[in-house]
């Protein structure tokens, strides 16, 4: 659907600031990877998008080519990141029809509320296999093409769980920790070759998949949150949108092998909190009814 550029892109950018460069996102049909994209297009890249459900990115592609006259924007559905096979297919697919790849964003990934004794090693294997494995191949599948471009950026989307550890979270925050570990290799060893990798860490994103399924779409969880965020509200997807041209433009380009959060302070108070919108708080969701929290004295 056609939103207004407000909704995703601040004002502050001039147009034709990617002119001539082609961006690779994963995950790209998603809440917000397709903003970050939408962004870079606006502001005059052209872009290839990939996607596992072929109708759901065949149709961001087609929406996102709308915010500008004269992009080009292909969608890549039916890909699985896991396969590194697929995402070289694409990737070929991708420079050849658009004239290269200059810019990657690794945003693929899994995710749903398990505590580790509930979780099977299936399921922790399906979030390392999506998030970890996703970006290892996104990254092999691109640096070819990015090798020959004048100005080489990678960005992967993580997250703040693994750096205070949260409930429910376990998978993720071991995932996104090796994506962090990833990109700061890919810094140290093409850095001297021209490619800079830098990380995005989101906080909770209005209106996101993400949110909805971490904090639920109750009003008052929802609220709750906002209120224990340091700047007193949730992120929206323009923020991490401007965070990524940010990273992407010519001033940013002697960052390198960085973090940059973007959750309004919000990690300095998560853990313990994390999952306190329903009611029901720290630890009490995690013991099983009628079992009391064991207390050492």
């Amino acid at each position: 659907m056609p939103y207004p550029e407000s909704h995703y892109l601040s004002p502050i950018w001039r147009d034709d600031l990617f002119k001539g460069r082609v961006v690779f996102v994963t995950g790209g049909a998603g809440t917000i990877c397709s903003m970050q994209t939408r962004a870079l297009v606006r502001l005059g890249a052209n872009a290839c998008i990939i996607g596992r459900n072929v109708e759901k990115t065949d149709q961001a592609a087609k929406d996102i080519a709308t915010v500008r006259p004269g992009a080009k924007v292909i969608g890549i559905g039916g890909c699985d990141v896991r396969k590194v096979e697929s995402l070289k297919e694409a990737a070929a697919r991708c420079a050849k029809e658009l004239g290269g790849i200059d810019l990657v964003i690794a945003g693929a990934a899994g995710n749903f509320l398990v505590s580790m004794e509930g979780m099977s090693s299936n399921a922790f294997k399906t979030v390392m296999d999506i998030d970890v494995l996703g970006t290892f191949n996104t990254i092999k599948s691109t640096m070819p093409y990015l090798l020959k471009s004048p100005d080489a950026r990678i960005i992967c989307v993580s997250a703040t769980f693994h750096y205070t550890g949260m409930p429910m979270q376990g998978h993720v925050a071991a995932a996104k920790a090796s994506v962090d570990s990833l990109m700061a290799s890919v810094a140290l060893e093409y850095g001297p070759r021209g490619v800079t990798s830098n990380v995005i860490s989101p906080g909770a994103i209005a209106d996101s998949e993400g949110a909805s399924r971490l904090l639920s779409d109750d009003e008052a969880s929802l609220k709750n949150h906002a209120k224990l965020t340091p700047t007193g509200r949730l992120g929206t997807v323009k923020d991490i949108a401007d965070a990524t041209v940010y990273l992407f433009s010519p001033a940013g380009s002697h960052v390198n092998g960085h973090v940059l959060v973007v959750d309004g302070g919000a990690w300095r108070r998560q853990g313990s909190v994390g999952m306190s919108g329903s009611g029901m708080g720290y630890p009490d969701f995690l013991i099983p009814e009628g079992e009391a929290p064991k207390v050492k004295l």
